[in-house]
């Protein structure tokens, strides 16, 4: 998780950067398509506006979580990266087991722990994602203790 910071390092936090300057500088035309629309979906679904969490990750909203260590720090209820082979999508840890129907629906994609990878938006099923963005935000709102739900 790169948000996760030793006590050296300074946390994943929220920055004043334009999220439109962000997406409008990512080099590949067709993965800049596909992040201004997941952008678009992603602020349709959480009702939360874009922002940008360190220099490379847009987030939407924001949860506070505490570590069974005691350790607390916010992360967007979503978010995600364009990076250059895939779309990264953070959702809620865990997903892959707890919506495993849903990601049957959704098409081509890889999982990782709390992260969805697309190759291309188009190859997916838009209603599938906007249910499992749904989810993850519903999850994140209730959530206090992060450690189990994989952040």
């Amino acid at each position: 998780m790169t948000g996760m910071a030793t006590s050296k390092q300074p946390v994943t936090v929220p920055t004043d950067a334009s999220v439109d300057d962000f997406l409008a500088a990512v080099p590949d035309e067709r993965r800049r398509a596909d992040a201004e629309r997941l952008c678009t979906l992603l602020r349709e679904v959480t009702g939360e506006p874009a922002v940008m969490w360190g220099p490379s990750i847009v987030g939407f909203g924001s949860y506070r979580y505490t570590y069974d260590s005691g350790r607390t720090g916010d992360w967007p209820l979503v978010g995600f990266s364009p990076r250059k082979q895939q779309l990264v999508v953070y959702l809620v840890g865990g997903f892959e087991e707890r919506h495993a129907s849903v990601l049957a629906r959704l098409g081509p994609h890889k999982t990782g722990k709390g992260c969805l990878y697309l190759k291309r938006l188009d190859d997916v099923d838009e209603s599938a994602l906007r249910e499992l963005v749904d989810r993850t935000v519903r999850v994140h709102k209730g959530v206090d203790r992060a450690s189990r739900h994989g952040h």
